[in-house]
């Protein structure tokens, strides 16, 4: 491969979307992972390597207003690392679990300043739906945002899928996923979470790039509504609630709306 076909479908007998290889793409502003250039993946800032830069990963930090101080977090899909290495950074104590099926994905992960794997971080070469299904501890924020070049793989769509993460919640947990608007079975896949979570689920479109955001657990909405939320948002530090600021404000008038 030469450094202008960044595109490579491994030696299989059909050719794998899960493992296709990405590649990095830079500029004087920052770092972005693709698969085709048209799409971004995931972006880091250069002058702030720990901000959030894409409007949809602010949007599923709304986690916080559900959870505010959670102890576990199991991810599906790494991408470039943004949510997984801002909730490292800033969540003190938050034991992370990154499950990302794309080998050449982890490869990636120093070009983004991902952390090494410790005592409270990891990343597994795991398929994410079967990691959600194995017999584990229950984890108070599962964030689900694994795409590969097709798309959302059709194993994180299922409505077995969807059961087996409220399985894994502990009972005041929050699962949030990451769904493209555009998708033809969208509406489908917000049913299938309905159904699992017994119609505990609120969906919030992000700014920029057709994403919608769902957010589902036996808390959301809270019996207090938007006004409960408001109250946590205020109680947070004041970074999260700089981060959060445009996602909130959507989630909050979707609680409110509902």
């Amino acid at each position: 491969m030469t450094d202008d076909e960044p595109l490579v479908f491994e030696d299989f007998p059909e050719a794998d979307p899960d493992r296709v290889r990405p590649f990095v793409y830079e500029d004087e502003r920052g770092v972005a992972l693709h698969f085709e250039i048209s799409a971004i993946q995931s972006r880091m800032r250069r002058d702030d390597p720990y901000a959030l830069d894409l409007d949809y990963t602010r949007a599923m930090m709304g986690f916080l207003l559900f959870v505010p101080e959670p102890r576990s977090m199991l991810m599906v899909g790494l991408g470039g690392g943004s949510l997984p290495k801002y909730c490292h950074r800033h969540l003190a104590g938050v034991d992370i679990t990154v499950a990302e099926i794309n080998p050449h994905v982890i490869a990636l992960r120093d070009e983004f300043l991902v952390p090494p794997d410790g005592e409270r971080f990891r990343v597994l070469c795991a398929d994410g739906a079967d990691v959600v299904a194995q017999p584990g501890a229950p984890v108070d924020v599962l964030l689900v945002d694994g795409f590969n070049y097709d798309g959302q793989p059709e194993a994180l769509c299922t409505q077995r899928f969807y059961d087996d993460c409220r399985a894994r919640l502990a009972d005041a947990g929050v699962m949030v996923v990451n769904l493209h608007a555009d998708h033809e079975q969208c509406a489908a896949i917000v049913e299938r979470i309905e159904r699992s979570f017994e119609h505990r689920l609120v969906v919030v479109g992000a700014e920029a790039g057709g994403n919608l955001i769902a957010f589902a657990g036996r808390d959301c909405p809270p019996r207090g509504g938007a006004a409960e939320l408001r109250r946590r948002l205020e109680a947070l530090p004041a970074l999260h609630r700089e981060t959060l600021r445009a996602g909130a404000g959507r989630l909050l008038r979707a609680v409110a709306a509902a």
